[in-house]
């Protein structure tokens, strides 16, 4: 892997008669954390957990004025996963972006390889950062954007578990396909985007693998005058899961009002369509949203939607963002309030109030230097009966998540023609 990685820069440098741009720059983001009820209740009897976790990034950017190269080499790993004499690693060193975009005209570019997706405010695409490993996917995407305000991109991604001679099933837990048509426009003070996406997964049929698919359509809309930012979305699902009939749907909005320059504040609404838990229709109703870097909402404790959540009873967040920032440092504070939408059943077939918990969020920023940040964040959940009922464990154990992290980012080298 080391001698890839120098062959892969001398091959960029060797191009550079011929460049633009030319960069070189590293990403180290440890995190400390203590989890003591992170995205699930606390059993009895179970203690904390305390780690740290590590990414190590090496980005290799190349650009010249029809071509651009960016090649993201990533090692994920836990402090103390493997000993300290040991001769390989857990996890190795991962490609996490790896894409090339050619320019076609002034008008039309073409982008292909491993690639973050991310469209407006990542709820249904994003590049999941928090998470350590980050997401990407393996695409193609044109794009044509005939001015400065307008953009029309379409996706396509086929995957296989590997290079066969015949059709095999496919048994990575991922999607086996998408394709989908994203448009933006900037009007003034508003920006409005409009998405429809088709995206098909494996599953068992009667002993062999078959491909439903699923399309989701829906609308961002933004707002950004003087002290006032909203926005408001809407996405609607449909298609099947594993031959069940999906109906399923998604409203936001958001607003933010700054009082000074250092003090904003905000309101804001998610509704997350469910399915009750005594349903006896063979239909889900249960919104998923798929590829979106969904810790950023609903808590930051990862309860909802976070490889959980999925197929279940819905939410609905209410939340009252509150953001105080200096020049160098900055403090948020969300208290968020959940309901599930639809019906929660215990175990002795009771139907539990739809009122789930209240979780308070707080996070501590401050800037370093231009290449360092350090941060720090404590979560608490307090949860309800109906909370246990739905994700088992204690609500009346004490549910809460601290953790501190450093984010460096140098830029090694640079070079521009």
């Amino acid at each position: 892997m080391k001698n890839f990685i120098l062959l892969a820069c001398l091959g960029m440098l060797s191009q550079i008669v011929f460049a633009q741009e030319f960069e070189i720059t590293l990403e180290l983001k440890p995190r400390f954390e203590n989890r003591h009820g992170f995205k699930t209740l606390v059993p009895d009897d179970f203690d904390a957990a305390t780690f740290v976790s590590q990414r190590s990034r090496l980005n290799l950017k190349y650009g010249s004025e029809q071509l651009d190269v960016y090649l993201s080499l990533q090692n994920v790993r836990v402090w103390g996963d493997v000993n300290t004499l040991s001769a390989s690693d857990i996890n190795g060193t991962a490609i996490h972006e790896a894409w090339a975009k050619v320019r076609l005209d002034s008008l039309f570019s073409l982008k292909i390889g491993r690639q973050e997706i991310v469209y407006d405010d990542s709820r249904i695409f994003g590049n999941v950062d928090w998470a350590q490993t980050g997401r990407s996917h393996d695409a193609f995407i044109a794009s044509y954007q005939p001015n400065t305000t307008n953009r029309l991109e379409v996706g396509l991604a086929l995957n296989a578990p590997s290079e066969t001679l015949f059709k095999v099933d496919y048994d990575v837990n991922n999607y086996k396909s998408f394709q989908y048509a994203w448009y933006h426009t900037q009007l003034s003070n508003f920006g409005l985007s409009f998405l429809a996406l088709n995206t098909g997964f494996a599953f068992e049929n009667d002993g062999e693998q078959d491909v439903d698919y699923q399309q989701t359509f829906g609308t961002f809309l933004s707002f950004s005058r003087h002290k006032i930012k909203a926005d408001i979305s809407s996405y609607f699902q449909t298609g099947k899961i594993a031959n069940q009939e999906l109906n399923a749907y998604n409203f936001a909005g958001n607003i933010h009002y700054d009082l000074n320059t250092k003090l904003n504040i905000g309101a804001g609404v998610e509704y997350l369509s469910g399915t009750d838990m005594n349903s006896t229709s063979d239909a889900i109703n249960s919104f998923n949203p798929f590829f979106g870097t969904n810790h950023k909402f609903n808590g930051w404790m990862d309860y909802f939607y976070v490889g959980n959540h999925i197929n279940s009873v819905g939410l609905l967040d209410f939340y009252l963002p509150l953001n105080y920032h200096q020049v160098q440092w900055s403090i948020q504070l969300i208290p968020h309030v959940f309901s599930a939408t639809a019906n929660i059943i215990d175990d002795l077939g009771t139907k539990k109030d739809a009122y789930l918990g209240t979780e308070l969020d707080a996070v501590f920023a401050y800037k370093i230097s231009n290449s360092i940040d350090f941060q720090m964040g404590y979560s608490q959940m307090f949860a309800t009966e109906s909370m246990e009922a739905l994700k088992g464990g204690n609500k009346d154990a004490t549910t809460n998540w601290a953790w501190a992290m450093f984010v460096f980012k140098p830029n090694l080298f640079s070079y521009t023609k």
